[in-house]
């Protein structure tokens, strides 16, 4: 008989029988216990019997069958899958003892001490060491190897029950006795692992003999589990027993243990599938807003290129209000879009590294490059849309002004040209005296010199009529006509004054007498009237400047014609006083004046009213000169204030680029303490955004007073808002990156100290601060961090060049050859710089040091749900993953057409490799 005593103080000291630890509570003197007895022969029966009918037998009377050794050698043949010594086949009592004791001898060869049984007590039929010795043979073959969490045998099977059944309500397994008696926590066992079977809700807890039985007949017929038991036998026992449950219940757990293996693998491949779920949704959300961005771009560029020209300034002041409203409103959200795409592009590429998948490549035409491209274009395109909105804005100034001078200039010469064909045309009387006809012919002298005086405002006017037509003046049309017109009038009084001339001095051989005073004092009168009429329109005429300079230059113009007013008031008395002459010869002469001068229509007294004109438009137009000089000394102070603003939020975001810049490379504490930081220095710099609007208002102010220059600063308003933005993408990228090694950092396993011993040595290293690192710089590098790089002689090229990189990766440990080599540096150096990064040189290291999840590994979880199969069915899918995963799998993976495939058969092998490598997925 075994002496359970001696077993277990042989397992507290370590040896082989560790198993028998659970058995230190079981009595012998118990074991033939009428109740207990009839359990342990029904259920040691059934056992033996679930493993004899795998040879094509079984027992009826377990002390009686074995007792020539034959059954129970075979028994021991089949659960152990060994071969025994040959039995003996004699019938003689020494042959049952011989085949007996190789039984036995085999037990004892599997660690199990035997004590007080011998092979005469099994031949001789005694059911107390029959017992005895098949519970000791269920213990080593059935219930020592269960294991769960670091415990086994029995206390690993009763925490099994445990978990299995934690949900089910009426469940609390204690032990392996009472806690059974009621049949639920066998049903609940079963419902676990096939809820198809048992109707849970359906079972009361006061009929533990139907829901022992459904158990029962549930495992017999549905999970090939041999029924040991009868309820009746529980539920009559004031405590059933334990062996007979133990026996019963490790059946279910290698009946299950399966199912176990099915879900570790279904849970792998969930998370695999979880990654790739939320990769592709990534993907999606980068696509979307990738394609919105663009299309935002596409749409607004074109309104940037319309150059359709407007009539009046004020028309072309509203684009640029719709323009700056473009700026300040509809710009600033595209801003933080495009910063939050590459972010994400960034944050995407980083979790598909770490997750070991093949790098995104977004579809064509939205790339992050092809973005910034059509951003560029966008930039391009806004300064030129605001140069041409300014130079348009100018441009109709210069016509308004240019047309309003044009008509000035046209009305004062058609007043002028009045009349002037009915003077040219009119005819003598022949009562006509010489002296009215030397009166006449020096009349019309006077007329010539006046029209040659205006030949200059003709001219004028039709060059101010050609420049509005180089420059597009809309009423274009309207200006030619009324040019045309003049210019024809112009030519007719030129035929018409010449015509007549010569008709006078035809005359003028018959006529002898002249008044040479009226004569004098017509030519002299002329030219002073004309002079005083173009005095008259200068000093009304209108004014556009756009800096102090400008207007001092017309003050100090001014100033000169008024300096030039005393010697025209002298030629004025000359002139009057030839007038006054007149009547005093006339009177010494007896002569009767009965007319005015006949040379001139312009009196004295027209003179002095055109004189008194010109005295009373000086001091208006002093005061205009003066009203446009404080103007402009206005706009100089908002140049001022605008250029002192600006100088200072330049020299901010200067100096926090180079802030940003020493942050970067000076990084110190945990990367939670330097995302903290970054994040505390971005809320800094964004509470710096009232300044930037500050000098957005004055930019305004400027804009609408029409200042077009600024010599107080180097600065635009363009250069500073594109400073600004990239101020504010640069931080926003800085922290990105810290995200993206703390994503590194826990998907890989690398310590903080590992991350601060990297970061302390590229640092020190980096002499130039340029947060790079030249190829001497780099080995020193990896030198300082126990990796011995053999510093072979060549030249310094300022990078790491292949034969450098492979010395560092052999000195770690690994022996490459060349096409090895080639793919790890095109990990390393996608771009074919021959440079090694601080960052992809973590990235491969932590790539070698760290576990993660391969396709060999999903196809080896499939292939335990697909029961070993080469493929795998829609029904067993659905069966072992969660349904949203089981439909991902299903409505992806291809058909399999393997030489063992069935009809709805799935490839899971090239759908797991898949997703390790280049696929539409």
């Amino acid at each position: 008989m075994v002496d359970y005593h001696a077993a277990n103080n042989q397992a507290s000291g370590g040896g082989p029988q560790t198993y028998m630890e659970q058995e230190n509570d079981w009595d012998r003197d118990l074991l033939l216990d009428p109740a207990w007895e009839k359990q342990q022969r029904k259920t040691f029966t059934a056992w033996c019997n679930s493993h004899l009918r795998k040879a094509g037998t079984q027992i009826e009377n377990i002390e009686e069958d074995f007792r020539d050794g034959l059954k129970l050698m075979l028994l021991l043949e089949v659960i152990s899958g060994e071969r025994l010594p040959k039995p003996e086949r004699g019938k003689m009592r020494v042959h049952k003892i011989n085949n007996v004791n190789k039984a036995l001898d085999f037990i004892a060869s599997k660690g199990v001490k035997l004590v007080s049984i011998g092979a005469e007590e099994i031949v001789d039929g005694n059911a107390k060491m029959t017992l005895g010795m098949i519970w000791t043979i269920i213990l080593r073959f059935a219930i020592q190897d269960i294991s769960v969490e670091e415990t086994s045998a029995k206390e690993g099977l009763l925490l099994w029950c445990q978990r299995k059944t934690a949900p089910y309500k009426n469940v609390n397994v204690q032990n392996f006795h009472i806690s059974w008696k009621d049949g639920l926590a066998f049903n609940a066992l079963i419902h676990r692992h096939r809820p198809d079977l048992i109707d849970y809700d359906s079972l009361r807890k006061d009929d533990p003999v139907t829901n022992l039985n459904n158990a029962f007949e549930v495992a017999e017929k549905h999970l090939d589990i041999p029924k040991m038991l009868d309820a009746e036998d529980i539920v009559g026992t004031l405590r059933p027993d334990e062996k007979a449950i133990m026996t019963y219940v490790s059946c279910f757990y290698h009946a299950f243990s399966g199912a176990q293996k099915a879900e570790t693998a279904a849970n792998r491949i969930c998370k695999v599938l979880a990654v790739n779920q939320e990769n592709e949704q990534m993907m999606e959300d980068y696509e979307k807003l990738a394609s919105d961005l663009l299309e935002w771009i596409r749409r607004t560029i074109p309104w940037l290129q319309n150059r359709t020209q407007e009539k009046t300034v004020n028309d072309m002041q509203a684009k640029q209000e719709d323009f700056r409203d473009y700026r300040c409103v509809h710009k600033p959200p595209k801003v933080q879009e495009k910063c939050q795409l590459e972010i994400s592009f960034n944050t995407l590429q980083t979790k598909l590294r770490l997750s070991n998948r093949p790098a995104f490549m977004p579809s064509e035409g939205r790339m992050v490059s092809n973005i910034n491209g059509a951003w560029h274009t966008l930039e391009g395109a806004e300064k030129g849309y605001e140069e041409w909105i300014l130079s348009e804005i100018r441009r109709l100034e210069r016509l308004e002004h240019l047309a309003e001078k044009f008509h000035q200039k046209a009305a004062i010469h058609e007043a002028w040209t009045d009349g002037k064909e009915a003077m040219l045309t009119q005819k003598e009387p022949d009562t006509t005296t010489l002296s009215e006809i030397k009166a006449l012919l020096r009349k019309h002298e006077a007329f010539e010199s006046d029209l040659a005086a205006h030949q200059d405002r003709v001219e004028q006017i039709a060059a101010i009529a050609q420049e509005l037509n180089e420059l597009d003046y809309y009423d274009s049309a309207n200006v030619n006509a009324r040019c045309q017109k003049i210019c024809d009038q112009w030519n007719v009084l030129g035929a018409l004054t010449q015509s007549r001339k010569e008709s006078l001095k035809n005359k003028e051989k018959q006529l002898e007498s002249i008044d040479e005073l009226y004569l004098e004092y017509a030519k002299r009168a002329a030219p002073f009237n004309n002079w005083m009429e173009s005095a008259m329109e200068d000093l009304q005429d209108m004014f556009i400047v756009h800096n102090i300079e400008e207007i001092q230059g017309l003050i100090a113009a001014h100033e000169q014609f008024k300096a030039t007013l005393t010697e025209a008031n002298e030629e004025r008395k000359a002139i009057q006083a030839i007038q006054a002459n007149v009547p005093k010869i006339a009177q010494s002469n007896n002569i009767t004046l009965t007319g005015s001068n006949p040379y001139t229509t312009i009196t004295s007294e027209n003179i002095d009213e055109k004189w008194a004109k010109v005295f009373e438009l000086v001091p208006r137009r002093d005061t205009a000169l003066q009203d446009e000089l404080n103007k402009q000394n206005s706009n100089d102070e908002l140049r001022a204030k605008f250029a002192s603003q600006a100088n200072k939020v330049g020299a901010y975001i200067k100096a926090k680029m180079e802030e940003i810049g020493r942050i970067s490379i000076e990084m110190n504490g945990t990367l939670e303490d330097q995302l903290t930081n970054l994040k505390d220095y971005q809320d800094s710099i964004v509470s710096y955004t009232p300044e930037i609007n500050t000098l957005e208002g004055y930019h305004q102010l400027i804009q609408e007073a029409l200042v077009f220059d600024n010599k107080y600063t180097p600065y635009t308003m363009e250069h500073l808002r594109v400073s600004w933005e990239q101020l504010l993408t640069t931080i926003a990228r800085t922290i990105n990156e810290v995200e993206n090694q703390i994503l590194t950092r826990d998907a890989k396993g690398i310590s903080q100290e590992q991350l601060y011993e990297y970061r302390t040595s590229f640092n020190h290293f980096d002499k130039d601060h340029s947060g790079a690192l030249m190829a001497e710089e780099f080995k020193a590098c990896l030198i300082s961090l126990g990796y011995d790089v053999e510093n072979d002689k060549q030249k310094r090229t300022g990078q790491m060049v292949s034969d450098d990189f492979r010395a560092l990766l052999i000195s770690t440990g690994n022996s490459l050859g060349d096409a090895e080599f080639g793919r790890i540096m095109s990990i390393v150096d996608p771009n074919g710089t021959g440079a090694v990064t601080f960052q992809a040189f973590i990235d491969f290291m932590s790539r070698e040091t760290t576990d993660t999840d391969t396709a060999d590994q999903v196809i080896a979880s499939f292939k335990i749900l697909a029961g070993d199969k080469n493929f795998i069915t829609a029904e067993e899918l659905r069966r072992e993953l969660p349904p949203d995963q089981a439909e991902y799998c299903i409505a992806r993976m291809a058909p399999y057409t393997g030489p063992d495939a069935v009809a709805g058969a799935l490839d899971y092998m090239s759908f797991s490799t898949a997703l390790y490598g280049e696929s539409d997925l």
